[in-house]
Protein backbone atom coordinates (compact mmCIF):
# COMPACT_ATOMS: atom_id res chain seq x y z
CA UNK A 1 0.00 0.00 0.00
CA UNK A 2 2.82 2.78 0.97
CA UNK A 3 4.82 1.15 -2.32
CA UNK A 4 5.54 3.96 -4.94
CA UNK A 5 3.86 2.34 -8.26
CA UNK A 6 4.89 3.55 -11.74
CA UNK A 7 1.46 5.60 -12.15
CA UNK A 8 2.21 7.66 -9.02
CA UNK A 9 5.62 8.46 -10.51
CA UNK A 10 3.67 9.45 -14.10
CA UNK A 11 1.93 11.69 -12.28
CA UNK A 12 4.61 13.32 -10.25
CA UNK A 13 6.73 14.12 -13.30
CA UNK A 14 3.34 15.66 -15.36
CA UNK A 15 2.94 17.98 -12.36
CA UNK A 16 6.79 18.92 -12.28
CA UNK A 17 6.48 19.58 -15.90
CA UNK A 18 3.28 21.67 -15.73
CA UNK A 19 4.56 23.83 -12.58
CA UNK A 20 8.52 24.54 -13.98
CA UNK A 21 8.01 24.16 -17.31
CA UNK A 22 10.30 21.81 -19.94
CA UNK A 23 12.57 24.32 -20.34
CA UNK A 24 13.50 24.30 -16.36
CA UNK A 25 13.62 21.28 -15.45
CA UNK A 26 16.87 20.21 -17.31
CA UNK A 27 18.98 23.10 -15.39
CA UNK A 28 17.32 22.51 -11.73
CA UNK A 29 18.70 18.98 -11.97
CA UNK A 30 21.86 20.15 -13.13
CA UNK A 31 22.08 22.68 -10.17
CA UNK A 32 21.28 20.23 -8.22
CA UNK A 33 23.93 17.79 -9.49
CA UNK A 34 26.24 20.34 -8.80
CA UNK A 35 25.31 21.00 -5.21
CA UNK A 36 25.38 17.26 -4.60
CA UNK A 37 28.96 16.96 -5.74
CA UNK A 38 30.16 19.85 -3.85
CA UNK A 39 28.28 18.94 -0.77
CA UNK A 40 30.27 15.18 -1.39
CA UNK A 41 33.62 16.96 -2.15
CA UNK A 42 33.48 19.43 1.25
CA UNK A 43 32.23 16.25 3.01
CA UNK A 44 35.32 14.37 1.98
CA UNK A 45 37.60 16.75 2.49
CA UNK A 46 36.32 17.51 6.24
CA UNK A 47 37.09 13.30 6.44
CA UNK A 48 40.59 13.97 5.54
CA UNK A 49 41.29 17.07 7.76
CA UNK A 50 39.57 14.69 10.80
CA UNK A 51 42.37 11.84 9.87
CA UNK A 52 45.26 14.48 9.27
CA UNK A 53 44.69 15.83 12.64
CA UNK A 54 44.52 12.31 14.49
CA UNK A 55 47.80 11.29 12.89
CA UNK A 56 49.75 14.50 13.60
CA UNK A 57 48.32 14.16 16.77
CA UNK A 58 49.38 10.72 17.51
CA UNK A 59 52.75 11.23 15.65
CA UNK A 60 53.58 14.25 18.16
CA UNK A 61 52.80 11.49 21.21
CA UNK A 62 54.92 8.81 19.84
CA UNK A 63 52.06 6.64 18.97
CA UNK A 64 52.85 4.18 16.05
CA UNK A 65 49.72 2.89 14.16
CA UNK A 66 49.20 -0.64 14.14
CA UNK A 67 49.56 -2.50 10.66
CA UNK A 68 46.24 -3.77 9.60
CA UNK A 69 47.30 -7.82 10.38
CA UNK A 70 48.20 -7.30 13.99
CA UNK A 71 45.92 -9.94 14.96
CA UNK A 72 47.76 -12.38 12.52
CA UNK A 73 51.22 -11.58 13.48
CA UNK A 74 50.99 -12.04 17.15
CA UNK A 75 48.21 -15.34 17.13
CA UNK A 76 49.21 -15.72 20.69
CA UNK A 77 48.56 -12.85 22.46
CA UNK A 78 46.30 -13.01 24.85
CA UNK A 79 42.72 -11.39 24.71
CA UNK A 80 41.93 -8.39 27.25
CA UNK A 81 40.70 -9.28 30.65
CA UNK A 82 39.51 -7.06 32.82
CA UNK A 83 40.84 -7.05 36.09
CA UNK A 84 38.64 -8.48 38.79
CA UNK A 85 36.65 -6.33 41.10
CA UNK A 86 36.32 -5.81 44.72
CA UNK A 87 33.12 -5.90 46.40
CA UNK A 88 32.21 -1.99 47.14
CA UNK A 89 30.92 -1.61 50.78
CA UNK A 90 27.01 -0.66 50.95
CA UNK A 91 27.09 2.70 51.92
CA UNK A 92 23.62 2.09 54.05
CA UNK A 93 24.77 -1.17 55.85
CA UNK A 94 27.79 1.34 56.94
CA UNK A 95 24.92 4.03 58.22
CA UNK A 96 23.64 1.31 60.09
CA UNK A 97 26.71 -0.06 61.79
CA UNK A 98 27.43 3.27 63.22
Amino acid sequence: MGALKPWHIAVLVVVLILLFGAKRLPDAARSLGRSLRIIKAETKSLHDDDRDLAEKADAQAGYQPLPPNAAQQHPQAAPYQAPPQQPVADPVQRVRDN
